[in-house]
């Protein structure tokens, strides 16, 4: 079967590959994926050479599909459910992350489609679900409720990440506001349950090249308010959107130093900020406004259980919309075309199916 693999230890570039089916043990789960989608995280590796060869990983961690092998000891799990997975394939189970059931968090953990590893991920045809990490974590794979498609069950990742930043990290309150840095799926989820949660005001702050699609997604999705950060003032406008008293929360989905900076001035004595977005730059401003005026800046990782199982009711429900933010479904063979497109922001979320007759 094919599958786009990454080469290269930390940074490496993509290669469409022949690889064997995956094989199946007396513990492991063999699904064949319906749907998969790009992620900010594959972004990092896209146009990056490095001229390795040494194989890292068949990436894809957001995916969903059917089960068509279970190994003979399995009994929670049949042949033709459908399911979504974590992406969580490998953690330590005995660490304080993991007792506490928060496996994304274990120092130890390795993801389907994402890190080092032979099992598999989503832009494949099959992947193996390995059966240690259903011993350890049972909740590593979720049964797709009815009226749930796939390509809406494959961005769950995201849809939860965002549940657990948003209704489980932050104090959020209905009748409060929220700001929201970044235009990706993890910002728009986040309106999204801003809005679910009784946010008054729900910011959307973003750059120029969001004007194009992902403002009007997210006013589609609940945001009141965008703010353009090439041109306006983002600290100012956010003040007078909602007024300092009212300032909060703010979920940075962005990454980039300049929205925590921002973050930090626009907001009230005693907020939080939870940072959902990752960068890799040292900060050049003084923290010091946390100490001095109490607030509170909340690392974010991933989910738990609890985010999933609320997540998929939500979505099952209607009240999170996943349709408004796939803006393009592409075969696995034009996977370049689905990158270029996110590259560009022409996209917010691409879908992938798996297209080659093998």
């Amino acid at each position: 079967m094919k599958a786009l693999a990454r080469y290269g230890k930390e940074f490496g570039g993509y290669r469409m590959i022949d690889v064997p089916e995956p094989e199946c043990g007396p513990e492991d789960i063999i699904i064949e994926v319906k749907a998969a989608a790009i992620c900010g995280a594959d972004m990092k590796h896209y146009k990056v050479e490095n001229g390795s060869d040494q194989f890292n990983s068949i990436r894809g961690h957001e995916f969903a599909g059917e089960i068509v092998k279970v190994g003979s000891e399995v009994k929670d799990w049949k042949v033709g459910e459908r399911i979504v997975s974590d992406n969580s394939a490998h953690v330590c189970g005995v660490c304080p992350a993991c007792e506490r059931g928060d496996f994304l968090c274990c120092e130890e953990k390795i993801n389907l489609g994402l890190d080092n590893n032979t099992w598999g991920g989503g832009f494949s045809k099959y992947c193996k679900i390995p059966g240690e990490i259903l011993r350890i974590h049972k909740h590593a794979i979720w049964k797709i409720p009815e009226g749930i498609e796939y390509e809406e069950a494959a961005v769950l990742d995201p849809i939860c990440n965002a549940y657990k930043a948003v209704a489980q990290q932050a104090h959020l309150l209905p009748g409060q506001d929220v700001v929201v840095f970044g235009t990706g799926p993890l910002g728009l989820f986040s309106v999204q349950i801003a809005r679910i949660m009784g946010a008054v005001n729900i910011v959307m702050i973003g750059l120029e090249e969001d004007t194009k699609v992902r403002f009007d997604v997210a006013k589609k999705l609940g945001a009141t308010h965008c703010v353009n950060g090439s041109r306006e003032n983002v600290v100012e406008r956010c003040q007078e959107i909602c007024g300092k008293e009212n300032l909060g929360l703010v979920i940075e989905c962005s990454g980039a130093n300049i929205a925590l900076k921002q973050a930090i001035e626009m907001t009230r004595a005693n907020a939080e900020i939870v940072r959902v977005g990752m960068g890799f730059k040292p900060l050049e401003f003084s923290i010091n406004d946390i100490t001095s005026w109490n607030k509170s800046i909340i690392g974010h990782m991933a989910y738990d259980s609890t985010s999933w199982r609320n997540a998929l009711r939500l979505l099952q429900s209607g009240a999170i919309k996943v349709k408004p933010m796939i803006t393009h479904r592409i075969g696995l063979s034009e996977w370049e075309k689905g990158f270029q497109a996110m590259a560009d922001k022409e996209a917010i979320k691409v879908i992938i199916t798996y297209d080659y007759a093998d």
